[in-house]
């Protein structure tokens, strides 16, 4: 088994994953704007980063895995007008819509949430402390972060700051120093709003989340830090000039980026119009699917979203499912007892597979080899080597973040299957076919 390698945004290569401390991995995930229920496409870092920190788990890593929560934004602001609720019933509500989404993914939930609202008070520290080092400028009641002290800016996303500052997607402000400076204190009386020594507002975006970082980690540098491509420029690219403002580093030693899920030929995304909601996919297909459907993609490729595609996944899913099942049952009824044994050959190949910046498409290629085995063993009487198959598919799907509930026999089943054997001795074929009817109803044969 080789080591984990994880393609760096920042270097654009792949490279060793080394930890900063040795035996624990700190991992930030950009979360998402609670303002309605999440589309498709924000599911895709979920699984993506979750499967990850199943992979370091399993590595014997301590994991520390921070995802906010962004619950002040315009558009939160412009849903609790709609709704008429307050901006905090909203985003509770809807961030709660998210758990459910992400908990039915089977993701495991973050070590710790925060809130934007929760952090306004360091968010104000940090701003002030980028005025004094002269890396941030009033303008009126907004405050702009100068984007010419950064000697590397552009770093993460190869973009060219020259390119930029003629580009149509620079926004043009007058007062700005330069087309280029972001907002990071933005001056407004509507809605959710914070006192400030520059006035009533509310945080910048790309500030919000450096901020959260710097809090929860103690303004050490991370080692992961995690989202969508989109996010790459320029959330992330502002998130580093703002650490190394004020923390003098990077922020994070490895930065993650997952592809957009498209439908034709456009992203998925709600300002497009072309959005499925998670919640109603997941609910059609299956949370299994789904996240089979998400993994079966490298994650920094684009994903294509196709309705039959994630249909054949069910079955797919559906199908292993039954076999890991009827394993377990044969295994159960001949009273072989599972030990820790695994099948060695198919686990390598699969860490070696997930260690090569999580190729998951690789490793369910390894899953859908020794599922055919599993199959193979569970007609044959090598109760030894069913066990480490079943084992070790186990094993994988604990990875991959698959659900699978292993059937217990009870008495009850026990001694239906003996009557199913006794009326198929005695040829009594009515019976046995009546039993055998019971025996499929309980997803038992």
């Amino acid at each position: 088994m080789g080591e984990l390698k994880i393609f760096n945004s920042l270097s654009n290569q792949k490279e060793l994953f080394v930890p900063i401390n040795k035996g624990a991995v700190s991992i930030y995930v950009c979360g998402p704007t609670v303002y309605q229920d999440v589309h498709f496409g924000n599911m895709r870092p979920v699984v993506v980063f979750d499967t990850l920190r199943r992979l370091l788990i399993n590595l014997n890593y301590k994991i520390e895995f921070v995802s906010n929560i962004t619950d002040v934004d315009d558009k939160i602001i412009a849903q609790a007008k709609l709704e008429k609720k307050t901006e905090a019933e909203v985003a509770m509500f809807y961030m709660q819509r998210y758990f459910e989404c992400t908990d039915n993914l089977n993701a495991l939930r973050p070590s710790f949430s925060p809130l934007v609202t929760s952090s306004i008070k360091e968010m104000i520290k940090f701003i002030e402390d980028l005025i004094n080092k002269d890396y941030a400028y009033r303008v009126g009641s907004d405050v702009y972060f100068r984007v010419n002290k950064i000697k590397n800016y552009g770093r993460l996303s190869k973009i060219n700051t020259e390119d930029l500052k003629v580009g149509a997607r620079v926004e043009e402000i007058s007062s700005k120093e330069s087309p280029l400076d972001f907002v990071i204190w933005k001056q407004t009386d509507s809605g959710l709003n914070f006192k400030s020594p520059w006035g009533k507002g509310r945080p910048g975006w790309h500030t919000e989340c450096v901020v959260m970082i710097d809090q929860h980690f103690k303004h050490q540098k991370i080692d992961i830090h995690g989202g969508g491509l989109d996010l790459k420029f320029p959330h992330h690219e502002n998130e580093i000039a703002q650490s190394q403002a004020c923390n003098n580093h990077q922020l994070a030693n490895y930065w993650m980026h997952n592809g957009f899920i498209n439908i034709g030929e456009e992203k998925m995304s709600k300002s497009l119009g072309n959005v499925m909601l998670a919640k109603d996919l997941i609910a059609k297909y299956g949370g299994n699917a789904i996240r089979l459907n998400l993994l079966t993609t490298h994650y920094r490729a684009p994903l294509n979203f196709a309705s039959d595609v994630i249909e054949s996944h069910v079955l797919e899913i559906s199908k292993i499912i039954k076999s890991l099942r009827l394993a377990s049952v044969k295994l159960q009824l001949f009273n072989f007892k599972k030990d820790k044994g695994i099948n060695e050959t198919f686990k390598t190949s699969f860490l070696d597979a997930m260690l090569d910046d999580l190729n998951t498409p690789n490793a369910i290629s390894v899953l859908q080899e020794s599922v055919k085995q599993l199959n193979v063993a569970t007609r044959s009487s090598d109760l030894s080597t069913l066990s480490k198959i079943y084992n070790s598919i186990i094993f994988m799907f604990e990875i991959l973040g698959l659900k699978y509930d292993e059937i217990v026999l009870t008495k009850a089943h026990r001694d239906l299957f003996a009557k199913w054997s006794e009326a198929k001795d005695s040829k009594d074929f009515k019976l046995a076919d009546k039993i055998r009817n019971e025996l499929i109803k309980l997803d038992l044969i």
